[in-house]
């Protein structure tokens, strides 16, 4: 089973949606937002990607909280920010028998995928 996560209206999201199709490549979409996060599902992805690859810090989201919540970032409290906010977490994951991906690059897809 191919998973991609993310929110449906992300730009990334869109391009890495199109290319699946256009390759045939049959997923299912899970939209953070509508279909809810769960603790253990972003604890095995950060156990995968690590919490500095996982969480966008260049996004609107992370640059609009409070100074106190940025600094001293750590596991943990990286975890409880994305868990509030899942607009941090870069986009999209892709998880495919058993493989992490992050972002969307065709030809890293294309490696995974064929």
């Amino acid at each position: 089973m191919t998973t991609l996560y993310g929110i449906k209206n992300c730009d990334t999201i869109k391009k890495a949606r199109k290319w699946l199709a256009d390759n045939n490549i049959e997923h299912v979409f899970h939209d953070y937002r509508q279909d809810g996060l769960e603790e253990s599902w972003l604890r095995e992805t950060e156990a995968a990607l690590g919490w500095e690859a996982l969480l966008n810090k260049r996004g609107t989201t992370f640059r609009q909280l409070d100074e106190a919540d940025k600094q001293d970032l750590n596991r943990d409290k990286a975890i409880a920010l994305m868990l509030a906010n899942p607009a941090m977490i870069k986009r999209p994951v892709l998880i495919h028998q058993g493989q992490y991906l992050l972002g969307f690059k065709a030809p890293e897809y294309a490696a995974v995928l064929s």
